[in-house]
């Protein structure tokens, strides 16, 4: 099998936002499978790609933000993740939202990740 590397730099923002939705869907499919491999493999794709926005001018990271809507919960919280840093109170907001309407199994990371945040021990970049 032959392995074509992507070029993230060659994409769009639009390209980028589609990719990391992808990436996040399929991750969370995984998570319902408690498949490890596949979650790690897909969480460092889906960091390349938040890499690739936020070293982009002004911090493409916040086209991210369209996905806070998004009808899948992995794809909610990561992208939360991915704009602490840059929207805080919105990012945690879908968080809270996550762990509030008991979205199992991204309400328990979620829930983890707001007592990090409460607690000082975990500051986004």
């Amino acid at each position: 099998m032959i392995f074509r590397r992507i070029r993230l730099d060659a994409m769009s923002v639009d390209q980028l936002v589609a990719r990391f939705t992808d990436i996040a869907v399929k991750q969370g499919r995984a998570a319902d499978h408690f498949d490890n491999r596949t979650y790690n493999r897909l969480y460092v794709q889906m960091m390349e790609v938040a890499d690739e926005l936020k070293q982009r001018a002004g911090d493409q990271r916040r086209a991210l933000m369209v996905l806070y809507e998004h009808p899948h919960a992995e794809v909610r919280m990561m992208v939360a993740y991915m704009t602490l840093a840059i929207a805080y109170q919105s990012a945690r907001g879908v968080l809270q939202l996550i762990v509030d309407r008991k979205e199992f199994p991204q309400a328990l990371t979620a829930g983890m990740s707001l007592d990090s945040l409460d607690r000082g021990t975990y500051k986004p970049t």
